[in-house]
């Protein structure tokens, strides 16, 4: 049977043992450096300790290191995963084609989704040159992602669920180009979060400071049975900067979905033993900034965030009365400790915790500009949060327990749902038991006592002649043997992968390579020359002027987004309500560029290519703060 994987972020150690528990096959982790997130950092130590945690129950750890390096950087990388090999990691996700010139450990290689992993060819080629898995470019469609299974075997990772990057994966410079940190070097300032002015080809004001490169966040937990049958093998949640609340909850969510998938399709979990989280998993209640497909059936208009690039929550209601300090919700009934967010009359938002509840009055720590009618979010559920803190998820794996006698005293055998068994010994003189009942609930009741380990007893026979007398302080010896001996099988059972990288000089798909083929050091040149292609230029992060040139593409298109699309007419209906048509794009000839201008007046040129649908973003320095006019 093929094997599925669940696949969740790991921030922390704490996290990743969170995860685990809540049913995770495997965890993703940022190493000491080198990673996407670097905020997100964990010592080689730590990761060591995971992965012993994990491969108690045959799941993986996947360390991170997935960001451009520079010549004097390889050394330390290469060192750097050589650590992590030795520290158990499952596999290595990384980014920059250097490290491909350079002795590996030998661990199976994941091809982040930064190497812009989007077309049959591209991932053809990752898998030609050795990588085991190709994590996918979030912006494909389920049709894109059936057009790269049919034409590669290669094991196929997709994001199902978290935040999105609006660029095409890997393709962004946008925020090296304004204060020179690099997503690609893990310290994205994320502009894209950030509130931009759009202009027209005569300098008109069409929107005023909206967030209009925000997404909102992915949610494909209903396109889990089409991804299953699109050939994915590893179901991967974003987050590694999110909390253990979050990843609580999101990691128990999903597998309380797959399982049943998988078990109406006849596949198994790529990790052993079941998970209680201890709560109801609920993804509303933590961080989102409203449930998006993206993608996933083709261009869509419900994919923008442009009210907020934060976590609205859940919908709670409308006020329904007012008072001095409090008012009544026609909706969900709050708590104290709650947060809520609601936006003014300019579209501002607004939020204050929840002070207290007295009946149907609530009474928050500001009113702020709340008024009758206003539309209240829930971004923090206290109760829901105290719930999940509290909860006590536990994995166990089922075994089967057999007690014997022998000739010099009694064996205990075990054998574990993965087919692994062992068996431990005690010697002693059997003496029959004064009271056979008691001697026989005893055993049963000691021997079955499993609860500071990995294991449940799903059953135990015994197969004595007659009750034995056993002291309890022997029964327990006995037992704690057994499990050190059941761990032990399971380590030298558990399956490792050892694969050795052998260099070739498969062709890579494109001839001539730019910037955006993110270069950065004489290793990665020589792989792509290798591989016949020519670099003409290295990454944005060897210091490259990127004025006038494209710092972001993606498939969010503003024309589309305010519904002046040549191909389709229609207006984006968000959380708060219809997005108005600016007048500017309602009447007259559709301009071929129109201009972004952020908060410190970096101006960006927008290039429709309506041909491939896609928007492209080009930085074309810092201007003048445009003049406060009134918006079109």
């Amino acid at each position: 049977m093929a094997s599925i994987e669940l696949l969740a972020p790991a921030k922390d150690l704490d996290c990743g043992k969170a995860a685990l528990d809540c049913g995770a096959d495997a965890v993703y982790i940022g190493a000491p450096e080198f990673g996407a997130r670097r905020a997100a950092s964990n010592q080689v130590a730590d990761i060591a300790k995971l992965a012993a945690y994990a491969h108690r129950y045959w799941a993986k750890v996947y360390p991170a290191v997935n960001t451009l390096l520079t010549d004097a950087e390889l050394p330390r990388a290469r060192k750097l995963l050589w650590d992590l090999y030795e520290a158990g990691a499952d596999g290595l996700i990384i980014q920059d084609t250097g490290l491909l010139e350079l002795d590996l450990p030998p661990l199976p290689l994941i091809a982040s989704t930064q190497m812009h992993n989007h077309s049959p060819e591209r991932v053809r080629f990752l898998q030609d040159v050795g990588f085991k898995r190709a994590i996918l470019a979030r912006e494909l469609s389920l049709e894109e992602i059936r057009a790269i299974r049919r034409e590669t075997s290669i094991e196929l990772e997709c994001f199902v669920h978290g935040a999105l990057c609006v660029s095409f994966s890997g393709q962004c410079s946008m925020s090296y180009a304004l204060g020179r940190r690099s997503g690609n070097r893990g310290d994205c300032a994320q502009p894209c979060r950030r509130s931009y002015t759009l202009l027209d080809q005569r300098g008109k004001v069409l929107v005023r400071d909206r967030y209009l490169l925000s997404l909102k966040d992915l949610d494909l937990s209903a396109q889990l049975p089409a991804l299953l049958d699109a050939g994915v093998t590893s179901f991967k949640i974003e987050g590694r900067l999110k909390d253990a609340v979050y990843v609580k909850n999101i990691t128990a969510h999903y597998r309380k979905l797959l399982d049943p998938l998988l078990k109406a399709r006849g596949l198994a979990k790529a990790s052993s033993g079941g998970s209680e989280p201890g709560f109801t998993p609920d993804p509303a209640k933590t961080f989102n900034r409203g449930r998006t497909t993206y993608l996933f059936f083709g261009s869509r208009a419900d994919i923008a965030s442009p009210d907020t690039p934060t976590a609205l929550g859940e919908p709670v209601g409308r006020v329904a009365a007012m008072a001095r300090a409090s008012f009544i919700l026609d909706g969900a009934a709050l708590s104290a400790g709650d947060g809520l967010c609601w936006f003014d009359d300019k579209g501002r938002l607004e939020g204050a915790y929840v002070r207290a509840v007295q009946g149907p009055k609530v009474f928050p720590e500001s009113m702020g500009s709340l008024k009758s009618g206003t539309r209240v979010w829930r971004n923090l559920d206290r109760s829901f949060q105290n719930a999940v803190n509290k909860a006590r998820p536990e994995r166990t794996m089922q075994v089967m327990l057999e007690l014997s006698e022998t000739g010099q005293g009694l064996t205990l055998k075990a054998a574990d749902e993965d087919g692994v068994s062992a068996e431990a010994v005690l010697a002693l003189d059997l003496v029959e038991a004064r009271d056979p009942g008691q001697a026989e609930a005893t055993a049963l009741a000691q021997l079955r006592k499993l609860g500071d380990t990995a294991f449940r007893a799903a059953g135990m026979d015994l197969r004595w002649s007659k009750p034995w007398f056993v002291p309890v302080a022997k029964l327990n010896g006995l037992r704690r043997d057994l499990v050190a001996r059941l761990e032990a099988g399971r380590e030298q059972a558990r399956p490792k992968e050892r694969p050795v990288f052998a260099r070739n000089s498969v062709p890579f798909p494109e001839a001539e390579l730019d910037y955006r083929s993110n270069c950065l050091n004489a290793k990665a040149r020589a792989f792509y020359e290798r591989h016949g292609a020519k670099v003409g230029e290295p990454a944005a992060e060897a210091g490259l002027d990127m004025r006038g040139r494209v710092v972001m593409t993606t498939k969010l298109c503003l024309r589309r987004l305010y519904g002046a699309c040549r191909e389709l007419h229609h207006i984006l209906v968000s959380d708060t309500g219809p997005v108005a048509k600016p007048a500017g794009f309602a009447t007259g000839p559709v301009s071929d560029t129109c201009t972004l201008v952020d908060e410190d007046g970096n101006r960006f040129r927008l290039e429709f290519d309506c041909a491939a649908c896609v928007m492209k973003v080009v930085f074309e320095g810092r201007i003048d703060t445009p003049r406060r006019e009134k918006a079109e």
